[in-house]
């Protein structure tokens, strides 16, 4: 273990201190980060929502900028992976289970209890769907975008080593970054993936435990989701000692398959036309509300301003949360492309597919709960999908197909994530040794069953909110260090706009 960094030592004794917290005290545990989580959502839910809008607004920048020639890496280089693969390894890791987990949920749950309309209305049906639309839209993934460019920008064009701190040089000097300074960012960096790869895992045991309790009668309890993470814990730990080209892009690619039969199958057995409908009336709803919804407050009626903390804040942090996971990911597969196309890729793609995905998901749920005498959103969140596949043709293909795909993003997320880790807590190394991917693939399930097992999906969305608040002040610093190295690099490339020569004897007052 003569590669690792300080990083590594100090993020396992943090980790393991909040495990023993979390087991020896669990109900101490759910109080007192929901103490902290309840101070921040109420506190810094504006601070949320403007940054995260300059960071949407920074990415819209950088597509119409000059610098968006510059390339990730050598002017000559080229990409690594081909462009499927490359948007199945974006895709997989970035939002994997949520999608599954929240596809239909979501959608009910605002359609059952919507931000602004009355409740089982149609008008609650459109914000139900432009809402979810807001969530999992560009926001998110230009909060991955920001850290990822930054990654890629820094290590594969100037040179420094994948790591965090890395990126902040420009701004906070070379000598801060690779001392004191830098290692506490490095850490706050992988505690905050750790939490935020662990609330997923979380999620992905909880909705497994669903599907199986509702297909064969299993139990839904704690025992069956320590089983599934144990079983997936080493599967996931197989698949990351075979290397990034390997195991994750075949999961990667194993992922996007099961997920485009999935929906396929639910978009042929759904509401086909109403589908297609609320796909297109939503796409103009959120276009249209964009702005609105990204500074949406509700200062002064406390139910919404809760509806606000619980939703959108609550996203908003675990993007955040997610991001150095997702953008070294992301990043280490960029190579070789070009800024502009990057942040299309990025931005865009994946967005439009979670469009799709809700659409097809959130309409077939909200009519079945239209169509039954019971409130399905009122079961936990993770059975709620199954609940509506009990309800449609096929209910028994559909469940199966959707335990084996969360199980695969389940595994895919823990692998990345393995991975990312491993780079981050070895000085930068862009192959981490296995036995630091595996200590981390471990530290990732026990923290996700510590979240579990101390306070359930509430514990789960504490420990994003809290993880996430001192990352953001780093996504700051990293805009404002890529901003500043591209100023530098357009000038040394010649891209600002020259005047056009005057033609010989041209008037020079014209």
């Amino acid at each position: 273990m003569k590669k690792v960094s300080n990083v590594f030592w100090i993020s396992v004794m943090i980790v393991l201190a909040a495990c023993i917290f979390g087991v020896v005290a669990p109900k101490n545990f759910e109080e007192v980060t929901g103490n902290i989580q309840a101070f921040l959502t109420s506190t810094f839910g504006w601070y949320y929502l403007i940054l995260v809008t300059i960071i949407v607004t920074f990415c819209i920048f950088l597509i119409f900028s000059p610098v968006g020639i510059i390339k990730l890496g050598k002017t000559d280089e080229e990409p690594e992976f081909t462009r499927a693969s490359w948007f199945a390894m974006l895709f997989s890791a970035g939002m994997g289970i949520g999608l599954v987990f929240w596809g239909a949920a979501e959608p009910l749950s605002h359609f059952m209890t919507p931000p602004l309309a009355e409740p089982g209305t149609d008008a609650a049906h459109k914000e139900a769907m432009r809402y979810t639309f807001f969530h999992w839209g560009i926001h998110a993934w230009a909060i991955y975008a920001i850290v990822a460019l930054s990654l890629a920008y820094f290590n594969f064009r100037k040179g420094e080593p994948a790591l965090i701190s890395a990126t902040l040089k420009p701004v906070l000097g070379k000598k801060a970054m690779e001392g004191t300074l830098g290692t506490i960012i490095d850490v706050l960096a992988v505690v905050a993936t750790v939490v935020g790869v662990a609330t997923t895992l979380g999620f992905g045991a909880t909705q497994i435990n669903g599907g199986l309790s509702f297909l064969f009668g299993i139990p839904s309890n704690f025992t069956v989701q320590l089983i599934i993470v144990v079983i997936v814990t080493i599967l996931f730990s197989i698949s990351a000692s075979t290397g990034l080209g390997k195991g994750i892009k075949i999961l990667s690619n194993a992922n996007m398959i099961l997920a485009v039969l999935l929906l396929v199958l639910m978009f042929i057995i759904g509401p086909t036309l109403l589908t297609l409908n609320m796909l297109t009336d939503s796409l103009g709803g959120y276009i249209q509300n964009i702005v609105q919804m990204s500074f949406r407050i509700a200062p002064l009626n406390e139910e919404d301003r809760s509806w606000i903390n619980g939703w959108t804040v609550f996203y908003w942090a675990w993007w955040i949360s997610w991001s150095p996971f997702v953008g070294i990911f992301i990043a280490r597969v960029s190579k070789g492309r070009t800024i502009r196309e990057f942040v299309i890729g990025v931005l865009l793609l994946p967005t439009l597919v979670c469009f799709i995905w809700f659409a097809v998901f959130g309409t077939a749920g909200i009519e079945v709960q239209k169509s039954v005498t019971h409130d399905i959103s009122q079961l936990a969140t993770e059975e709620v999908l199954f609940a509506i596949f009990n309800e449609l043709p096929w209910s028994t293909i559909l469940s199966i197909i959707a335990i084996a795909l969360v199980s695969v993003f389940f595994i895919t997320s823990a692998d990345s994530a393995t991975f990312v880790l491993g780079m981050q807590t070895t000085y930068g190394s862009l192959n981490p040794l296995t036995a630091v991917k595996l200590t981390w693939g471990i530290s990732q399930s026990v923290v996700a069953l510590v979240l579990i097992y101390s306070g359930g999906l509430q514990a789960l969305q504490n420990a994003l909110i809290i993880a996430a608040f001192p990352f953001s002040f780093i996504m700051i610093l990293m805009m404002i260090s890529l901003y500043k190295s591209l100023v530098k690099d357009k000038k040394e490339l010649g891209l600002y706009h020259k005047p056009k020569p005057r033609k010989k004897g041209e008037n020079q007052k014209n």
